[in-house]
């Protein structure tokens, strides 16, 4: 906010709203005024409305790196990485994080990421770029986790854990302390993981079991 950029949004779906919300609770204090802070984006092939809550929409067509700096604000993981890949290269990221968020000093959050209202993290966390950390999650001690990282509402993540890349937990899943969790995997709503997870894939349940695929005759 502070680099004379409008933040694009991109994304103008449930979460992209939310998203929002968030920056309006971030500049309340400062007397600015939202339409002209910020503008939602979406792929051309969706561009129907050129205004969603009173905000600007453009079609990613027509984005200028020089004049925005960029959110993703699309919740499946290999979505977003998708689209940041297909951004400019010379694209530069916010971060936003919403006031009730409780951050320690020995956090590290990487670029184009999202927190949202709730959330805790306490010391010596790394984060990578473009994570979205949803309503009302907790995240312990000492733990690394890759890029494009997702939690859904009320996720519990206790210390000591190694998460990959591209990994999604659903509202109400808890991981257990000490626990390493590979690239590409899905933790189902209410899931709950008490040993490591070393496949990609769908896990859901207590005790957590992978979902096979399904394969058609």
């Amino acid at each position: 906010m502070n680099s004379g950029k409008k933040i694009c949004i991109v994304g103008a779906g449930g979460f992209g709203r939310e998203v929002l919300c968030c920056l309006i609770d971030i500049i309340k204090p400062k007397n600015l005024k939202i339409e002209e802070l910020a503008c939602f984006m979406v792929g051309d092939a969706y561009y129907k409305e050129s205004k969603i809550l009173g905000i600007d929409v453009i079609p990613q067509s027509s984005f200028d790196p020089e004049l925005y700096d960029v959110v993703v604000a699309i919740g499946d993981p290999v979505s977003r990485k998708r689209v940041v890949e297909s951004l400019p290269t010379n694209t530069s990221y916010t971060t936003i994080i919403h006031p009730s968020a409780v951050i320690s000093q020995w956090v590290e959050l990487g670029e184009g990421s999202i927190v949202t209202a709730g959330t805790i993290l306490t010391c010596h966390i790394k984060i990578g770029n473009h994570a979205h950390l949803n309503l009302h999650r907790t995240i312990g001690h000492n733990c690394t986790i890759g890029e494009f990282f997702t939690t859904a509402p009320a996720v519990n993540i206790s210390g000591d854990c190694q998460i990959g890349s591209c990994v999604f937990f659903g509202t109400n899943s808890a991981i257990k302390q000490g626990i390493t969790i590979c690239d590409h995997v899905t933790i189902g709503m209410g899931g709950i993981v008490v040993k490591n997870v070393s496949e990609k894939g769908v896990y859901v349940g207590n005790p957590l079991k992978k979902l096979e695929k399904k394969v058609n005759n």
